[in-house]
């Protein structure tokens, strides 16, 4: 056998950066109040990693993000293959074994973190409950790369607390930006089902609709359409297309002297008083309070 298909890397390539936190470092992060439920252990990036190929096969009792922007590669977890591509990321659970490498023929660029605290596993959880899929495609931009290359410079700097603290603070924004990127861009959901539906609910305001209907106007199936609307936006399709009503009828009570009755027929409600559970159930506070409100803060 080649002998070069026999060789494995953990590290070590060329123009590769990593940072691995020190344990009198990490004693003192276990202390901090303000970063010890959320801290790294350890950053890098490995460009063009040929032959790079890492296997725990205890796992390791922190969370590691793996961000490919070039080339591809694969993580094997007990469940499932990952296959890696460029701009898609990944976030390995911690205490599961598994086995991620470079391909052979075009291997990967990869920037990765490991963390872990309490509120790293909330944001797994967070990660988990969106049930994204096995590998996320991200489209790239130069300020995320741009953010990582400014942890590892200051991590590169100094040690100190004040430098830790502003590194771990800056790393869960930045991993928070993986997370949650759909709402962060929301650009990124524009061409697909679920955003042609909110924009066909935007424009149809003032009609109602079932979920039925608003399935067959995106031809897909009642389940599918509700489960990924759920996962995009965290309401189910009606709930979000009350909202929409709501806040253009917070719109009209605030800024016009329209009546509520009049306002209630504009977004689609013939029953004043169901309109009026709504708007408490959703604002707080009846259409007839927030509309005074305009009164007392005319003066501000």
């Amino acid at each position: 056998m080649n002998i070069d298909l026999q060789k494995k890397v953990k590290e070590g390539f060329v123009g590769q950066r990593m940072i691995v936190v020190p344990p009198d470092v990490k004693h003192d992060i276990v202390k901090n109040e303000l970063i010890n439920e959320f801290f790294l252990t350890a950053i890098g990036f490995y460009p063009h990693a040929s032959f790079h190929d890492r296997e725990r096969k205890l796992g390791t009792n922190q969370y590691i993000l793996l961000y490919c922007t070039e080339g591809k590669g694969t993580i094997s977890l007990p469940d499932r293959k990952v296959e890696m591509q460029p701009n898609t990321f990944f976030i390995i659970p911690k205490n599961i074994p598994h086995h991620y490498k470079s391909s052979d023929d075009d291997p990967w660029s990869i920037y990765w973190v490991h963390f872990k605290g309490k509120r790293a596993e909330i944001i797994y959880k967070r990660y988990q409950d969106r049930q994204l899929p096995d590998k996320v495609r991200i489209p790239y931009t130069t300020e995320r790369i741009s953010i990582f290359n400014d942890l590892l410079r200051l991590l590169e700097h100094s040690y100190d607390h004040a430098v830790m603290e502003i590194v771990n603070i800056k790393l869960f924004d930045y991993i928070s930006s993986f997370v949650y990127y759909e709402q962060i861009d929301p650009s990124i959901l524009e061409g697909d089902f679920i955003s042609n539906s909110i924009k066909f609910m935007k424009e149809n305001i003032q009609n109602l609709y079932t979920v039925q209907e608003l399935a067959k106007i995106q031809d897909i199936s009642v389940s599918h359409y509700t489960r990924m609307f759920r996962v995009k936006t965290g309401y189910s399709p009606i709930q979000y297309f009350n909202q929409l009503k709501i806040q253009l009828s917070c719109q009209y009570l605030y800024f016009t002297d329209r009546k509520v009755k009049d306002i209630c027929k504009e977004i689609g409600f013939e029953d004043q008083y169901y309109f009026s559970r709504l708007f408490r159930k959703l604002m707080g506070m009846s259409p007839a309070k927030y509309k005074g409100q305009r009164k007392t803060n005319s003066g501000s």
